[in-house]
């Protein structure tokens, strides 16, 4: 009796494991930081925010980035492929990606780029903006495109749109070399660390909080805050260890995921939470999604 027992609890596992799938939301956020890993960022006493979050919501403690440098892991989270690890590269990528399979399913987005010069800009550097942080200025779809380039805009239209219940459906979140721990806050030459941290955090609190706090998204709202890589040193799976979060309604409280997981499982469930009509693209193909973290 105890041995049928136990095979009809093993049975019942695998059958929720095997139906266990990524919920559709009204609006997915991703927002994505700069090089520093897991160690450096949970737990740290600069970030109380963000490890309020990571507390409260879904926690990812075995995720790992791909590559280094950093616009790898960017087209990785968006490609499902690495395409390059050139920082500097300059091309248009023609991939299958993450705005296509938007385009095909009838998925509104943009791109809120953090000092972007304007609205649809897709040309270089122009600091504190970072082109290789901002992977859809690179995609076919975009740059010949005379309508879709318009959906790359300044962050300042982010909080507009929350307030305005105008938010697309997918929304990339790039914060710039000031606010993203890359570089030192705005005014300062040098800087610690835990000054990067704290600056990074307050960043988080302030601009991504009404997010949270809007209707829309406590109603059908997904939020992703990830690191693009870990610290150089840290070479693990590719791109080392990061800290990945999903916040939101239909996210279990409170969870630590210790699956195993890299960006393109997070493409996958991004994807598979805006009711993608189409396979996700790359390697996110045939990667698990995080359907572990949502009810």
């Amino acid at each position: 009796m105890k041995k049928w027992m136990c095979l009809i609890l093993a049975i019942a596992a695998a059958a929720s494991v095997a139906i266990a799938q990524v919920p559709q939301s009204a609006h997915v956020v991703m927002v994505v930081e700069e090089n520093h890993g897991y160690s450096q960022i949970i737990g740290n006493s600069s970030m109380p925010y963000f490890n309020s979050l990571a507390q409260k919501y879904g926690l990812a403690v075995n995720y790992y980035a791909n590559t280094h440098p950093s616009i790898g892991n960017y087209f990785m989270l968006t490609t499902g492929q690495i395409i390059t690890n050139n920082d500097t590269y300059s091309g248009t990528v023609s991939a299958n990606n993450l705005v296509r399979a938007a385009l095909t399913s009838g998925i509104s987005w943009k791109a809120y780029a953090e000092s972007l010069p304007y609205t649809g800009y897709l040309g270089g550097d122009v600091y504190p903006y970072s082109r290789h942080h901002n992977p859809v200025s690179y995609f076919s779809e975009v740059v010949n495109s005379s309508s879709e380039k318009y959906n790359v805009v300044p962050f300042t239209r982010f909080g507009q749109d929350v307030a305005n219940h105008t938010l697309p459906k997918f929304s990339l979140v790039i914060p710039n070399m000031h606010h993203n721990m890359h570089d030192c806050p705005t005014g300062m030459s040098t800087c610690s660390d835990s000054q990067k941290a704290a600056a990074a955090d307050y960043w988080l609190k302030t601009k991504i909080a009404p997010l949270l706090a809007s209707s829309d998204f406590q109603k059908s709202g997904l939020l992703i805050i990830t690191w693009d890589e870990g610290k150089q040193s840290d070479t693990t799976h590719g791109g080392g260890r990061v800290a990945t979060v999903l916040i939101g309604p239909k996210v279990k409280r409170g969870y630590k995921s210790t699956k195993f997981y890299q960006e393109q499982s997070l493409l996958k469930t991004i994807l598979r939470s805006l009711g993608s009509s189409v396979s996700a693209p790359g390697a996110a193909a045939s990667a698990p999604s995080m359907s572990d973290f949502f009810y």
